[in-house]
């Protein structure tokens, strides 16, 4: 967060002590504050013009000061100042109240520390942005008539040109054409002042711009003046924009300058004379261009920042000219492992920048050791005696946060240091896209794991025991799912959305079915019968032969299908309503069961049984949460249950974490109960009596 080091903060609050746990909770939070609080309108008054503050933190039912006239008050001021409410809850009407006409930017609530203190933080950098860009846009108008300044007066003949049309022309260009005035020009296509020898290809010029083209750099034609004379001329094209518009800036030249000696004009105005190199003024406006290309979508590029170590003793041991001798060494190193598109410039007395094009940080990690090791290696004769260099490098790979040419450069000066404080002869690239890469990493890395644990059985299962608390025939259990890492093992929650991403969920389903059938295959002898719940993820519902597999499985390990009681949740089964309908049906062909997880939790989760043929309704755990002290909770779980029996279907409630639930439960007519008040899912196969 970009902000001030002290946020200036005042408080409107009754009681001195719940300002003060706003205080506190905003610097546990490690936000400065300088914090006033007020009780009256004359001091509000007096905090809006002695502390200037940042932001107003104001209780809306505060009653010494009226919100609104608060809020009038701060508007009257003149000044960007936010104004956050703070409460302890948050209702419809006073939500409505605040946020429709007193300019209240956000609410923060009072009890919840983590919530205020993000509620701020977001405000704190609304209010930053904004700063910056007034800051921004005064610097663009100065910079704009500055520009305009010395626009008219230049001694090169300039125009701005947009969709052909001249829209600004200085004094030297009007003077060219034999023009007194821009009245005379305003409204003249650039193609009124070609000769007629080339306005044929100059109009195919102006079609290929029109098509978003780039436009050539350079342009050799003849002009037309005014009075119908011509002349040879150069024309150089540059894209720009004029009055917010984008156009063309056009810079006409006369051809009475030697093309050869014109050439050396310009390397002379581009290049460092020592080194050869581009000079930092040309450098510079390369970095812009670049960061411009970054901005619309260009990626993998990077600015890097060379200096020699050590430069002082160096410069104090060989003198002035043996110092650019070693330079003149550097840059020559430099530019050996420098590709076609990579652009290398001196931009101080001792350092040089490289932009390099298209790189990954791999291999701007590899060119900066491979640059590292060339200066290293080169033996340079310098004031009678040979001497050889070691350097450092800073690098920064360019993205969307950090396009901004200061930013960047800031940012790479800070890795050349890093670089330098380390001893030198290293590089430090710094990749502000890191983070990003980072998490593609772990992302990487975790789908090796479950393809992995898909491969070689590296997944394991647990069961919690189902309890019928009406004496229902055999053993239930829910199948729950576990990864083993690296570490230990690992919960779903962890790798089933790393899995979800890449298609990996009907596998993964696939797996357990497969191993809970093998499981009952082992236990089929005994005298009670096991019955296992298996959870579905939503992709399987569009696994089509999911439901013949299973019965296939069930064929070879001579299992029946009641013994499989396959479970979604009811939001899931709702959004995909049809492929789920055809699954359970496909699933009762081969004698299996099916249950809705979360019921209950939608508008009129009975309307749903009319669609969907299922045996068992799990409660949604928000109506078992706390049942024992939320009557309304235990209300709701009868009126489910009678609800099911009428449906004739059993209740399962989860969640299960007290005696007193247990009783409250037995007595609603709950069939079955899960939690770990009973037991907790184990490896094997504990069922409680």
């Amino acid at each position: 967060m970009m902000q001030d080091a002290v946020t200036r903060i005042v408080i409107v609050e009754d009681i001195a002590e719940d300002a003060e746990q706003i205080v506190s909770v905003l610097r546990n939070g490690g936000i400065a504050v300088r914090p006033q609080r007020v009780t009256s309108e004359d001091e509000l008054a007096a905090a809006l013009e002695s502390l200037n503050p940042d932001l107003v933190l104001a209780n809306p039912a505060a009653t010494d000061i009226d919100y609104a006239g608060l809020a009038r008050q701060i508007e009257s001021s003149g000044k960007d100042i936010a104004l956050l409410a703070i409460t302890d809850k948050i209702d419809e009407d006073l939500v409505a109240r605040i946020f429709t006409s007193t300019g209240t930017r956000g609410i923060a609530l009072r009890k919840r520390p983590d919530q205020l203190q993000a509620v701020v933080r977001r405000e704190l950098d609304a209010l930053h942005t904004r700063r910056s860009v007034r800051r921004l846009e005064s610097a663009l108008r100065e910079s704009e008539r500055r520009c305009d300044s010395l626009l008219d007066s230049s001694r090169d003949p300039i125009a701005y040109v947009h969709e052909g049309t001249h829209v600004r022309a200085n004094r030297a260009y009007l003077e060219m054409f034999g023009f007194d005035d821009f009245e005379e020009v305003e409204g003249l296509t650039l193609l009124d002042l070609i000769a007629p020898a080339h306005t044929a290809d100059f109009r195919d010029l102006l079609k290929r711009l029109s098509r978003g083209e780039k436009p050539p750099p350079r342009l050799e034609l003849a002009a037309q003046r005014s009075d119908g004379s011509t002349f040879d001329a150069v024309m150089e094209f540059s894209p720009a924009s004029y009055e917010g518009e984008p156009c063309l800036q056009i810079v006409f030249r006369r051809q009475e300058v030697d093309p050869e000696l014109a050439r050396q004009l310009e390397q002379m105005k581009s290049h460092d004379p020592l080194t050869g190199l581009y000079n930092r003024a040309y450098f510079l406006a390369e970095v812009d261009k670049v960061v411009k290309a970054t901005m619309e979508g260009t990626k993998d590029q990077c600015l890097l920042l060379i200096e020699p170590d050590n430069f002082q003793n160096v410069n104090d041991a060989v003198g002035i000219t043996g110092t650019d001798t070693l330079l003149k060494a550097m840059a020559t190193a430099i530019s050996a492992k420098l590709g076609d598109d990579d652009c290398a410039g001196r931009t101080g007395e001792h350092t040089f920048g490289v932009l390099l094009a298209s790189r990954p940080h791999e291999e701007v990690q590899r060119l900066a050791k491979a640059i590292c090791a060339g200066i290293e290696a080169t033996i340079v004769e310098a004031a009678g005696r040979s001497v050889s260099l070691t350097a450092s490098i800073g690098g920064n790979l360019i993205g969307e946060k950090n396009a901004n040419t200061q930013a960047l450069l800031a940012q790479t000066s800070h890795a050349l240091r890093s670089a330098q404080s380390q001893g030198g002869n290293r590089w430090d690239i710094h990749d502000p896209a890191a983070t990003d890469k980072a998490e593609a990493a772990r992302e990487s890395q975790w789908l090796e794991m479950i393809d992995a644990a898909l491969a070689d059985d590296g997944f394991l299962l647990y069961y919690q025991p189902v309890v019928s608390l009406h004496g229902a025939e055999g053993e239930y259990y829910e199948v729950l799912l576990r990864m083993q890492g690296p570490s230990g093992e690992v919960l779903p929650a962890y790798f089933f959305p790393v899995a979800e991403r890449h298609g990996r969920l009907p596998a993964i389903d696939r797996w357990v079915i497969d191993r809970a059938i093998d499981v009952l295959s082992e236990r089929q002898n005994r005298s009670t019968p096991t019955f296992l719940f298996i959870k579905l993820t939503e992709d399987s519902l569009q696994d089509e032969e999911l439901g013949r597999w299973v019965g296939q499985r069930l064929q070879e390990a001579q299992i029946p299908g009641s013994s499989l009681v396959f479970e979604m949740p009811e939001s899931k089964v709702v959004t995909s309503l049809k492929p789920a309908h055809a699954l359970v049906e496909q699933l009762r062909q081969h004698g299996c069961a099916f249950a809705l997880e979360q019921f209950g939790s939608g508008l009129n989760s009975f309307q749903l049984l009319k669609h969907i043929d299922v045996d068992y309704l799990k409660i949604d755990r928000s109506f078992t949460r706390d049942l024992p002290r939320i009557k309304e909770n235990q209300l709701k779980v009868r009126e489910l249950t009678t609800q099911a029996d009428a449906a004739g279907k059993h209740t399962i409630a989860e969640w299960v974490e007290d005696a007193a639930s247990m009783s409250i439960l037995f007595s609603s007519g709950v069939h079955f109960v899960q939690g770990n008040f009973l037991r907790e899912p184990e490896k094997v196969m504990a069922y409680v009596a």
